[in-house]
């Protein structure tokens, strides 16, 4: 499945000079250039041991790139392990979508949600696309399928990884050089072995600076093809999961284990930026929209920020009060709701834990560091900040009782007569008698419920139609949590009116 290049056109967007990325001008007449890819995917690195190593070529992508870190679901939906994670990023689709749930497999639904090199090959087998793995279960379990034209498998389980890493970098180089791929996936494993066998200390580290150096020589070979120039190449880097700190592993739902981040420089992906709203789902989605090719995903490009309200609270949010196992560093909540929006409190009692005293806005880190495993941490549609309304948590400190708490939108414009629908995430947990509707009011009259949750509805993504009435031309919509009493919490995030 051979394409063809256009030779001697100048490059829009990326030019690598040895293992730097610099732009280049195009000119007006000039072809357009080549879309190329190449995804590097090092498993169980934790980024903060990146920023302490010697990793000039990770910090150059970075600096030159868009960096968005995020954290991984754990056990209840899947393991904070290999075979969950390199799934999410080869399909773009979560646990509960590609069935991986931990490194047997079992369940897998490549099938119905196959990696991105396949869907590429299927929007175009002219597309030459290229796998290189030494784990080699992400080959033989499918992972990345059969349908990619060139798959490469060393066994470093069987020959160690420091020998299988090198020999997957000398033949990705060799093919980025010499060859043709339009779209490639390098995976290198050594970090992982040495954090489990030794931690996040000085060896892991060393690993680190090892692989770096290997990435370096990826990026060279791209700078080094003859038909460069003609080319517009994105590059992205990211990881399966983390490693707990100092002692090493991952599998569980400690914060550590469970970082992730996406790392990518291209055209069109913004030089330094920190988005607050990625996650590991987002690497598919990313590597198909450079080719304008277009799938139902979980993901999004990185390249596409959030337009949610909520997100433009990142820069306001705020220490702990009175939760206790949060550091206290850690920025990640705000009872102030966006421009627009409003909490009704009045209902609420005056004691509890500050944080939850009403509907309140949070992160995953900070929300799911005030109680583990209780599922916070598989709220895993939300992105960056979200709505909380968390009896359980508000109950953690005298008077923290009948919680009752609403969370009003900004006022819509409808048409009298049409149906709109309200399109958000939600993760729900039911106990007891806590309820949790959904209203909406039309033109500040009586409020009309559009659904009550009366069981777990998580991780979901909903979309409710409302009938407009007769002469109503604005509609509010609101979510009101109440007759909580140490029960469990509801999630909102991204409302959208369609």
């Amino acid at each position: 499945m051979q394409r063809s290049i256009v030779a001697g056109a100048l490059a829009t967007g990326l030019a690598l000079t040895g293992a730097a990325l610099v732009t280049t001008a195009t000119p007006a007449h000039a072809a357009a250039p080549v879309k190329k890819l190449l995804v590097v995917g090092m498993d169980g690195l934790n980024w903060a041991a990146v920023v302490a190593a010697n990793a000039p070529n990770l910090d150059a992508l970075a600096a030159g790139g868009t960096l968005g870190e995020s954290l991984v679901y754990c056990p209840g939906v899947a393991a904070s392990s290999s075979g969950p994670g390199w799934s999410t990023i080869a399909t773009g689709v979560f646990p509960d979508k590609h069935g991986v749930k931990d490194n047997t497999f079992a369940g897998k639904q490549y099938g119905t949600y196959p990696d991105f090199l396949t869907r590429l090959e299927s929007a175009n087998p002219a597309y030459r696309t290229y796998s290189a793995v030494d784990w080699a279960v992400l080959h033989t379990q499918g992972t990345f399928g059969t349908a990619i034209d060139t798959r490469v498998t060393f066994d470093g389980d069987a020959e160690g990884y420091v020998s299988a890493d090198a020999k997957i970098t000398s033949d990705a180089v060799n093919r980025l050089r010499n060859e043709n791929p339009d779209a490639s996936f390098v995976y290198l494993g050594n970090t992982d072995v040495v954090a489990h066998a030794s931690g996040t200390g000085t060896a892991y580290r060393t690993a680190i600076e090892k692989q770096d150096q290997q990435l370096g020589q990826l990026l060279a070979a791209i700078a080094a093809r003859p038909t460069y120039s003609g080319e517009d190449w994105l590059v992205v880097v990211t990881t399966d999961h983390g490693h707990a700190n100092p002692g090493g592993g991952h599998g569980g739902c400690g914060i550590d284990e469970r970082r992730t981040f996406v790392l990518a420089k291209g055209t069109g992906v913004a030089a330094g930026a920190r988005p607050v709203d990625t996650r590991l789902a987002d690497v598919a989605s990313t590597a198909l929209g450079h080719f304008g090719v277009s799938a139902a995903l979980d993901g999004k490009p990185v390249s596409v920020r959030s337009t949610d309200a909520f997100d433009t609270l990142a820069p306001s949010l705020q220490t702990r009060v009175d939760e206790t196992g949060i550091p206290a560093t850690l920025k990640g909540w705000t009872p102030t709701a966006p421009a627009g929006w409003s909490v009704d409190r009045s209902r609420m009692p005056s004691g509890g834990v500050t944080e939850w005293r009403g509907w309140s806005f949070t992160t995953d880190e900070f929300w799911s560091r005030a109680q583990s495993g209780q599922e916070r941490e598989n709220a895993l549609r939300t992105r960056g900040v979200f709505a909380v309304a968390d009896s359980d948590e508000f109950n953690d400190k005298a008077g923290g009782t009948s919680f009752d708490s609403t969370l009003l939108s900004p006022s819509y414009t409808v048409t009298a007569g049409s149906t709109v629908r309200l399109n958000y995430v939600t993760h729900y947990r039911q106990e007891g008698a806590q309820k949790a509707d959904v209203l909406v009011s039309f033109n500040g009259g009586a409020d009309v419920l559009v659904k009550r949750y009366s069981a777990d509805a998580r991780a979901k993504v909903e979309s409710l139609p409302v009938t407009v009435p007769a002469g109503a031309t604005r509609m509010v919509v609101k979510f009101r949590y109440y007759d909580a009493n140490n029960n469990w919490y509801w999630a909102i995030d991204d409302l959208r009116i369609a």
